[in-house]
Parts: C-alpha cells; sequence; structure tokens
C-alpha cells in the first residue's frame, strides 16, 4: 500500500468517526450507515472496509470515553471514600450512555455477545466498575447484595428513561433515586 492511499485510507477513517459522532448525536446508534458513509463523502464499501459492523462503529467512536470511564475508575478507588467514588464514576458511566439514543441497548447487547466489536470496552468498564462496587460493598457503603450487572443494568435503565423525557435533568434526578436504593440499610 503506497504512502498515499495510507494517508487517504487515515483520513477516511477519521472522517467517518467524525460523521458518525454528528450522526449518532443527531438520530442515535441506530441511525443509517448508507448516510454515515454519504455525509463522510465516501461509499457505503469504505466504510465497512473500516468498520465492518454497526458496533465495531460505535466502538470507535465511544472507545475513548469507554476507557477514560476505567481509567477514572481505577484512578478514583483509592480516594479514601468508596461509596463516592463508585457513586461518581456511575454518574459519569449513567451520563455517557445518555448521550447518544440507543446506547443503552448497544452497550447492554454488548456486554451479553462476546463477539461484538464494543464488547472488550464495555467488559473493561464492567471491571472497572465491579472494583468500585465491591470496595464499597466491603466498606458497609452499600448494600451486599447488588452485583455490578445489576447496577449497570440500573445504569442503563436510568440513561434510557432520561433519552425519553425532553427534561434535561430527568437522567440525574432518577439516578438519584436509584442511588438511595443502594443504602445497605434498604436492603441485603
Amino acid at each position: 500500500m503506497s504512502e498515499v492511499t495510507r494517508t487517504d485510507a487515515r483520513h477516511n477513517r477519521g472522517q467517518l468517526i467524525a460523521v458518525a459522532r454528528e450522526a449518532f448525536a443527531e438520530h442515535g446508534t441506530e441511525t443509517s450507515l448508507r448516510e454515515v458513509a454519504r455525509r463522510a463523502g465516501v461509499g457505503i464499501g469504505t466504510l465497512y472496509r473500516h468498520f465492518p459492523t454497526r458496533q465495531a462503529l460505535i466502538e470507535a467512536v465511544l472507545g475513548t470515553g469507554f476507557d477514560q470511564l476505567s481509567e477514572q475508575a481505577i484512578a478514583t478507588a483509592d480516594a479514601g471514600d468508596p461509596r463516592k467514588a463508585l457513586l461518581t464514576w456511575l454518574r459519569d458511566f449513567a451520563e455517557s450512555s445518555a448521550r447518544y439514543r440507543g446506547l443503552p441497548e448497544s452497550v447492554l447487547g454488548a456486554l451479553r455477545d462476546e463477539d461484538s466489536a464494543l464488547h472488550a470496552s464495555c467488559f473493561g468498564v464492567r471491571d472497572a466498575g465491579r472494583a468500585l462496587l465491591t470496595a464499597a460493598q466491603e466498606a458497609g457503603t452499600v448494600r451486599a447484595d447488588l452485583t455490578i450487572e445489576e447496577l449497570l443494568s440500573l445504569a442503563a435503565g436510568v440513561a434510557w428513561a432520561g433519552e425519553q423525557s425532553p427534561d434535561p435533568n430527568r437522567t440525574a434526578r432518577l439516578l438519584e433515586l436509584v442511588v438511595s436504593g443502594l443504602d445497605p440499610q434498604s436492603g441485603g
């Protein structure tokens, strides 16, 4: 492959990611891939050469954000207040899940599908959240019977419900209600 061809390929990939980010923000993660390719000024074949599946394109758009969520979990784990670290991370997870309509469903689906291009990033986020949850449970500040899968499902559900409301504060309010149910005295 010539240097010009590689440069064009890098440009096309970057353009597809930038356009997909805009299209996902406007129409959600189920936006037409043909429309993404058209807006990027490339053919659908070029899109599929770079991103063989919708999940691969979503991964390219979200991968950095998921990596940041995982890094944040590691950085806050030793902050001294395990509950606060968990809740801060959970709020960020819910807000990032609400960024694009349809994303909560994509994330939960990717966690169940090991063949999904998005699986590894979602798995990394899940493991990072699990470490924070375990620390909060061991400190006795979060109910002991809660699993990370339940917690992520709750956060994704909150993000989905927030998408459905014209109220921009809906996600934060619903998450506040969910968080009150995490207290050890409320169960477990």
